[in-house]
């Protein structure tokens, strides 16, 4: 549809042209009428728009395009249903606080509440899990508005936000108006009722497009006051570097908030290198330090906890996986960092909290914090000797047969021999990919995405579409557990459509085996958790993608290499590996 130039811009166009205005590059989406209009406009506006087979992958390709780019990720769905299906997405967002627009398509203001199509309450859905959702009302709203979401999901604790989008407020004014009177019937109408009817529907229609906005209460308070950036004192800075300089067993912890939003992560890696302490990552954060830095320890975190004296804990919360607070010794000096208020107390109370963005603090401390190397050589050679007895325990696993198929440890050593230098990596499975976290070595800052503290499943699809059009020309691999993959293998026929080449490993052992892990013995019953060695290279090979089986381990070396050729030929590949059972991670649990 194009616009006559003597119109002014319609809605979709407006919508594009903030989005454009804030250095958004790329639109993810499933297409729908409700839309249509900021899809058509985003790619005029030279946009690229990259429609999904899902709405939550949409979403999930979005998030991975705010964690890659320090920038906000969008996506836009239509109404009604597409709205809904995006909630768990959304949801994960949230709590991995990526900032995250979703902009939602909605029936006609004058259709509200009359049983249209698809018409639905979306805010009340939306508003429990985003940190602003919103709904336009006025033509003259739409930039204001978008604005306001955008400064919303990134300040502070970042976040999705949700605006709620009109049909009739994004279509051209002259195709909206002659809708509504064709389908009211009062376009050519004689009698007078109709015709009142009809100047009724004119009459609301010219204040929808041609009202102006009206500043709202919030653009007043952002007005007088601007929302301060959260930084640390002088004084927590120098309470930090204090405790540090007399620590004999130092243990910096940084979790996924210290790489969000960051667009230059090696400046914050060169911090961390200057601070000097045994440094353990999580989450978004793997892969700073790059494969292999000196400083960086990947085996027996809670040993070392239960041991340190000074704990540095950067954009982690005391959530389960910190044992709640108790991981961490009852003896050890804490320092907390995050920019979520509530989190650094939460759980366990820190001898010093301080609420401020984990990067921005630690450039500031290690500005003024020289580590003492000869204190901590001690330390550092116990962790080192434990991290040694780790990696040769893993390499005498990796070597053992398994039951039924390859041992998945020595299938994920082969992934991490024949990774490049720039690969990114997305996880998206339980024990397969719970394993593979052991083994692989993320290449660099921002080369590891995996769902976050909401362990959900179905991230692949979308976090490696998201991934692949950041990172064009660029090995993308998706380890996929056998169970997780289904939830998006669609979504190889959208990197088939678009031109991306990821290569997605499925470690199909038939099994939910992260759940069976602990129903089996505890219960004495597998109902469930039973699959089939389903021929996922066949899915892959009906969506266009290549398709390769991996069923012996002499055979490891040969498949992921011609996976590796058919990538950097632009073609994608789904690599259909089937693994065995190990004792590697026996009772673990995922509750």
């Amino acid at each position: 549809m194009h616009q006559p130039s003597s119109e002014p811009p319609h809605g979709g166009h407006l919508v594009a042209r903030t989005l454009r205005e804030h250095g958004v590059e790329q639109l993810f989406t499933l297409c729908g009428g409700h839309i249509s209009p900021i899809l058509v406009a985003a790619r005029a506006l030279g946009m690229r728009v990259v429609d999904c087979r899902d709405e939550r992958s949409a979403v999930f390709a979005a998030d991975a395009a705010a964690r890659l780019s320090g920038n906000l990720g969008v996506a836009a769905v239509t109404a009604g249903p597409g709205v809904t299906n995006t909630v768990t997405a959304v949801k994960n967002a949230q709590m991995a606080e990526s900032p995250l627009l979703l902009l939602g398509g909605a029936t006609g203001t004058l259709l509200e509440g009359r049983g249209a199509l698809q018409d639905i309450d979306q805010i009340s859905i939306l508003r429990p899990i985003t940190k602003w959702a919103v709904a336009v009302r006025l033509r003259a709203d739409i930039e204001p508005v978008l604005r306001e979401a955008i400064a919303r999901a990134r300040e502070g604790v970042p976040g999705p936000v949700f605006v709620q989008l009109p049909v009739d407020l994004l279509y051209p004014e002259r195709l909206v108006v002659e809708q509504y009177l064709r389908e009211s019937g009062t376009q050519r109408a004689t009698d007078l009722p109709s015709r009142l009817l009809g100047l009724g529907l004119r009459a609301w229609l010219a204040r929808q497009f041609h009202q102006p906005h009206v500043p709202e209460p919030w653009e007043l308070r952002r007005a007088v006051r601007p929302p301060r950036p959260q930084a640390a004192s002088e004084e927590q800075l120098e309470r930090a570097a204090r405790l540090l300089r007399g620590a004999r067993r130092p243990v910096l912890l940084l979790g996924h908030q210290a790489l969000v939003l960051q667009r230059t992560p090696e400046a914050l890696a060169e911090a961390v290198r200057r601070l000097g302490m045994p440094t353990w990552l999580a989450g978004m954060s793997r892969g700073l330090l790059g494969p292999s830095d000196s400083l960086q320890f990947r085996h027996r975190r809670r040993e070392a906890l239960r041991e340190a004296d000074v704990v540095l804990v950067a954009g982690f919360p005391f959530d389960f996986r910190l044992g709640y607070g108790r991981s961490i010794s009852s003896r050890a000096t804490v320092i907390a960092v995050n920019l979520d208020r509530g989190a650094l107390h939460r759980n366990r109370r820190p001898q010093l909290a301080v609420q401020a963005h984990p990067a921005d603090f630690l450039h500031a401390l290690s500005a003024r914090f020289d580590p003492p190397a000869e204190r901590w050589a001690e330390w550092f050679e116990t962790l080192r000797r434990r991290e040694a007895e780790r990696e040769a325990q893993i390499a005498r696993m990796a070597a053992e047969p398994a039951e039924g198929g390859i041992n998945p440890i020595r299938l994920c050593q082969r992934i991490e021999a024949a990774m490049g230098p720039k690969a990114t990596i997305v996880a998206d499975g339980g024990d397969f990919v719970a394993t593979a976290a052991y083994v692989l070595r993320p290449r660099g800052p921002l080369r590891w995405l995996d769902p976050g503290v909401f362990g959900t499943l179905g991230v692949g699809g979308g976090f490696a579409v998201g991934a692949s059009v950041l990172r064009p020309g660029e090995e993308v691999w998706l380890l996929w557990g056998d169970g997780s993959s289904a939830f998006s293998l669609a979504e190889i026929d959208t990197c088939v459509r678009h031109g991306l080449a990821p290569i997605a490993v499925v470690g199909n052992d038939a099994c939910w085996a992260q759940i069976a892990r602990e129903q089996v013995p505890m219960l004495g019953d597998e109902v469930g958790t039973m699959l089939r060695r389903t021929a996922y290279e066949r899915v892959g090979e009906g969506y266009g993608a290549a398709g390769l089986r991996l069923e012996r381990t002499e055979q490891i070396d040969e498949v992921l290499g011609e996976a590796l050729e058919l990538s950097r030929a632009g073609r994608p590949v789904v690599v259909n590996a089937h693994i065995g059972r190990t004792d590697f991670r026996k009772g673990s649990i995922s509750m």
